[in-house]
């Protein structure tokens, strides 16, 4: 079902709409409906859900407003949008938070039936906006939602006044729907599917309040244009879904697991934003995938290590703060050199921090976070769909060195969403995995061309060996606390983590813009920088920048420090103080200028290319 309204349509190459109400207006379900709607039209997409971090904020407070913001295109879309064309506000707090981020002409459609003189107060306005001529500069499209919603359903005995109202956000999406041509026929497949186990009625109610913002918008004189933004043509052909990158880790693990015909463990405790990993690891137990709650990040992890020592492929998963409860144990992963995936989807911080914000804070902790010498692989995917890629290729590299690996995620990758082309199977690299059956000369800490130990499956005859923390002996396994014994371990675990970087890929470039400039990053900072390196170049043909992008930490590809070499200057931008600048500059000697950001958003594309500028010509354009 489309537009059958008189008004022109304009063709847009894309559109940035960001829905933003209270924390129960269900603005992360509008975002979503749109989104998966615009990707079945063949849009390219990229979101940013937005959450607030307190459980529950006072209603209609700042604190509790929660967005979501999707950046949709025929064209290449790699970020979530600078800068909304389109704000649905359904709320003054929600106007109040987003506002400084809209520019002048921006469209605001605003639930005018919640601009009264209490929730003006709970948000901090002095007076009321829509009336005191503030919003001059923008398109205001000033609606009765709730009031509207309410009409729509007057009909409805079976639901009472709270339960009707809880379905104004259906009829702001249908009017976002009608003024960018999209259908509502999903949706309405989408609202049978969810209510139809738990009420018919509620089926109905929501489809007709989503028709009622449709047909509204259609017929009120608010919009004299119709949008429309035709499928994108850069993208591979194919079959795609779309995906975020916790789904996405969760398929990776998955796959891996079947491409080797051994079953995965998945063992981990809740936490902001990595449950998410867990809730989708549960639902393909049909593919041998066995999860685990645990009673704490300590457990979480100890369990997944008996899951590897018992032969099974296993991961465990935290976010920022449960990875500091891991660390003990991650330290004896390392020393009993057992494969293991730590997922870790990073949020901000110190402590608890910022629950439900992201940040790449975590680099030098996943390295060096541990008691002793206790070196590991670290990985970091650069999108939601990477994520199936890094997490399958985590699982490779852990069961083919006998060695944890540390798959650095973030909350805006993490919860994002853009379209994935279905991988063939048949065409993921193998994970071959060997367990020791023959007790003939067995050391348990014998080493093969890769420097791993033998995998041996509990209770494997004749294969019994010392396991634990303490030392070990070179060879044998047994425990040794000799200082030369020591130290020849410490460089054998570190060699065996050195030698992973003989099948990486080398650093090659992500934009290729001459040598003035590399913009280096790494994990969820690609988008952007990806972006930005392309915008700039189309505008300053004689002042080019490159880009490239690392997603194998530890080890650096092998050429990282001849490649960042051969540029005049290198800028590092990354959601923390300077952490993967600070590695740059100790290992290569590089003097990399720094792009800090900490504000559990991710970088904009106009900052990134002002930040080229300063680097460029002092700042001016």
């Amino acid at each position: 079902m489309t537009t059958t309204s008189k008004k022109p349509i304009q063709e847009v190459e894309k559109v940035v709409i960001r829905f933003a109400g209270d924390s129960g207006d269900g603005m992360q379900l509008t975002g979503t409906q749109f989104t998966s709607t615009s990707a079945l039209l063949g849009n390219d997409i990229a979101t940013f859900p937005d959450f607030p971090s307190e459980i529950r904020a006072p209603a209609g407070t700042l604190p509790g407003v929660s967005g979501f913001q999707v950046h949709i295109g025929r064209a290449d879309i790699r970020t979530p949008g600078d800068k909304p064309d389109v704000l649905v506000a359904m709320n003054p707090a929600a106007l109040k938070v987003c506002l400084p981020d809209m520019e002048n002409g921006t469209t605001i459609i605003v639930n005018e039936d919640e601009f009264t003189d209490a929730n003006l107060e709970k948000a901090t306005w002095t007076s009321n906006p829509l009336e005191d001529g503030s919003l001059t500069k923008f398109r205001l499209v000033k609606a009765g939602l709730t009031s509207l919603t309410m009409n729509a359903l007057e009909d409805v005995k079976e639901l009472n006044k709270a339960g009707k109202a809880r379905c104004k956000n259906l009829f702001a999406l249908g009017m976002v729907y009608y003024l960018f041509d999209r259908p509502m026929e999903p949706t309405l497949k989408w609202l049978e599917a969810k209510f139809k186990k738990k009420s018919q009625v509620l089926v109905d109610s929501n489809q007709k309040v989503l028709k009622a913002g449709y047909y509204y918008a259609d017929t009120v004189e608010m919009f004299t244009s119709v949008y429309k933004i035709a499928a994108a043509t850069h993208m591979e052909p194919g079959e795609y879904r779309q995906i975020t990158g916790n789904e996405a880790t969760a398929y990776g693990l998955c796959a891996a697991s079947v491409k080797a015909g051994v079953p995965l463990f998945y063992g981990s405790y809740p936490i902001t934003p990595a449950s998410d990993v867990l809730h989708n690891l549960a639902q393909l137990k049909n593919y041998n995938v066995m999860t685990f709650q645990a009673e704490d990040e300590i457990a979480g992890i100890g369990t997944a290590i008996g899951a590897s020592f018992a032969g099974l492929i296993a991961a465990t998963g935290t976010s920022s703060p449960g990875v500091c409860l891991k660390g003990e144990a991650l330290g004896l992963a390392v020393m009993t050199e057992l494969p293991l995936v730590l997922i870790n989807v990073q949020r901000g911080g110190p402590s608890t921090g910022l629950p439900t914000k992201t940040e790449q804070a975590d680099l030098l902790m996943s390295l060096y976070g541990r008691n002793g010498e206790s070196p590991i692989v670290v990985l970091a995917p650069n999108s939601p769909s990477d994520c199936f890629e890094m997490a399958y290729e985590a699982v490779r590299i852990a069961t083919k060195y006998m060695t944890p690996v540390v798959l650095l995620s973030d909350g805006y990758i993490a919860n994002g969403t853009e379209p994935w082309l279905l991988p063939d199977a048949s065409k993921l690299p193998p994970v071959e995995i060997t367990y020791r059956t023959d007790p003939e000369n067995f050391q348990a800490y014998a080493r093969n061309e890769n420097l791993a130990r033998p995998w041996v499956k509990l209770g494997s005859p004749g294969l019994a060996h010392r396991i634990g923390g303490l030392e070990k002996k070179d060879g044998s396994g047994d425990v040794n606390m000799q200082p030369e014994n020591h130290q020849r371990m410490c460089e054998l675990r570190q060699a065996k983590v050195d030698k992973v970087a003989d099948e990486i890929p080398p650093l090659d470039y992500d934009v290729n813009g001459g040598d003035d400039l590399l913009v280096l990053g790494w994990g969820g900072t690609y988008g952007s920088i990806h972006m930005a390196a392309v915008e700039w170049n189309k505008e300053n043909p004689d002042k080019k920048v490159s880009s490239a992008h690392i997603r194998h930490i530890s080890p650096f590809p092998k050429n990282t420090g001849e490649f960042v070499k051969k540029f005049k200057k290198v800028l590092i931008p990354e959601l923390n103080n300077g952490q993967l600048s600070l590695l740059i500059r100790g290992k290569f000697a590089i003097d990399a200028a720094e792009l800090h950001k900490m504000m559990g958003r991710p970088f904009m594309v106009s900052e990134l290319k002002e930040a080229f500028a300063a680097q460029l010509n002092g700042g001016a354009k």
